[in-house]
């Protein structure tokens, strides 16, 4: 039975299934499914737990030779089959479906934990074999659209709430990496008293120390056209020893986002549905400062600062002579509306934009 990650717990709850089969790509709520499978496991008295990782020719009669053995210390084990990525092949496919056969002679729980399963995998006859017997959780990345929410929940599981426009705002910063999203809800629990409601200056000033926060707020003073803002940021990045390739990172990341809308709105949509299109997408609070880049910023500019920015990335390289800082001030200068920056640098860089 199909049961998704925010519905196993209460499913656990219900009767603890032969098999569980976890698969998908988001680590976060992957690991957060087999942990809850692990703890229904231990709450209904199995201590005992085997593990078999799956690795290039991994042999399969393991499977079923752990399945068959009796424990001397207990009448029932947890066993955990991790395939990760790799392929199950046909000796797995025929193992799984044998394991399957065994189920009904055997008190032992069934966790595996794989990739993304397609719905030719669903239709195999080992799946459907293990699926009679237990439960099937796909572990998908959360939407755009539900990340707000999601987080909003997952703070309270910290100890702390958080406003909507919060949430949004640390779902936009950690880039829907709700594994480094999550890692901020637990410092900030740790950094205040328990059931403290956070806010966007909350969130803001909870993680003003981190680089890579710091690179957004370069992102949004260059979006907003902010350009004293943009070169008082690029000269605290290099004095505080953020690495060049973060900063440039981030520059080339909105220089794309800008042309794709602006490619989707040649194509007659319109500037909301070309933000929701993006990956990820923009939020409303941010689409104004791209709304107000795209009208100072046309299409044949942004190409041409791209050009900039690969040659910078030569320069991080070292296949490249390019004065690596004072380009990544030029570049982002251009892009938060300073005149005649590129214009007016001698170096060999200079594309006249």
């Amino acid at each position: 039975m199909k049961v998704f990650a925010d519905q196993l717990g209460g499913q656990l709850a219900k009767k603890l299934p032969r098999a569980v089969i976890v698969a998908g790509d988001e680590p976060l709520q992957h690991r957060d499914a087999c942990d809850a499978v692990r703890q229904a496991a231990r709450a209904a008295g199995i201590e005992e737990r085997e593990v078999l990782d799956v690795e290039p020719n991994f042999a399969w009669g393991r499977l079923l030779e752990t399945a068959s053995n009796l424990s001397l210390f207990a009448t029932s084990k947890l066993l955990e089959l991790r395939l990760g990525h790799q392929k199950l092949g046909q000796e797995g496919a025929k193992a799984l479906a044998q394991y399957a056969e065994l189920m009904e002679q055997s008190d032992d729980i069934l966790l595996i934990s794989m990739g993304k399963l397609d719905a030719k995998q669903q239709k195999s006859a080992w799946f459907k074999a293990l699926d009679k017997h237990g439960l099937f959780v796909p572990v998908w990345p959360v939407d755009a659209s539900r990340l707000g929410y999601w987080l909003r929940d997952r703070a309270g599981l910290h100890g702390v709430q958080i406003d909507l426009d919060a949430a949004r705002l640390l779902g936009e910063r950690t880039e829907g990496n709700l594994l480094a999203a999550d890692q901020e809800l637990q410092k900030l629990a740790l950094i205040h008293p328990p059931n403290t409601r956070l806010n966007v200056d909350s969130i803001a000033v909870g993680v003003e120390d981190s680089a890579r926060f710091d690179v957004f707020n370069l992102a949004d003073a260059c979006l907003k056209g902010e350009p004293q803002r943009v070169s008082r940021i690029v000269t605290g990045l290099k004095s505080e020893g953020v690495e060049a390739p973060i900063v440039l990172w981030a520059l080339t990341r909105e220089l794309r986002t800008l042309l794709s809308l602006h490619q989707h709105l040649d194509q007659g949509q319109s500037f909301e549905h070309a933000c929701k299109t993006q990956k990820p997408m923009i939020f409303d609070k941010r689409r104004p400062a791209y709304q107000k880049a795209i009208g100072r910023l046309p299409m044949k500019r942004l190409h041409k600062l791209l050009l900039m920015a690969q040659r910078l990335d030569l320069a991080v390289k070292g296949a490249s002579g390019v004065p690596l800082w004072p380009g990544l001030h030029d570049l982002a200068m251009t892009m938060g509306g300073a005149k005649g920056i590129l214009a007016e640098t001698p170096w060999t860089y200079r594309i006249g934009v």
